[in-house]
């Protein structure tokens, strides 16, 4: 083999090596996980600083006939934000889900509005 054939293969093995290396696949974590707006005396979220940035999910092939996605959110819990991840479920007629999110008070504090069926 001459030194240019030699190179082009160096080459080739390197590029192949970086592009490899970066590939990573990560099972996601399957957690059902349901938070809703706190039922009547419970007392409401209410926290210091902003949620992050919504995450970009990937909407999954729907479950069953009718599925509908609700998407993920920030909740609180431990002293943090914490991801929620979207989930599928059943449509309910006559109704509309109003998602979960936040919304800065007066005072400038954050407020957790739960996500709920509405009319």
């Amino acid at each position: 083999m001459n030194s240019i054939s030699v190179f082009r293969v160096a080459a080739v093995c390197a590029a192949a090596t970086l592009t490899l290396s970066a590939c990573v696949v990560a099972p996601y974590p399957q957690r059902q996980v349901v938070y809703t707006q706190p039922a009547p005396g419970e007392p409401e979220v209410v926290v210091g600083m902003a949620p992050p940035a919504p995450y970009v999910e990937v909407i999954p092939v729907a479950p069953f006939l009718g599925a509908i996605w609700l998407n993920g959110y920030w909740g609180w819990s431990s002293g943090r934000h914490q991801w929620v991840p979207g989930r599928h479920e059943r449509a309910r007629p006559g109704y509309r889900w109003e998602p979960h999110h936040w919304a800065q008070g007066p005072r400038g504090n954050w407020h957790l509005r739960g996500g709920r069926w509405a009319h």
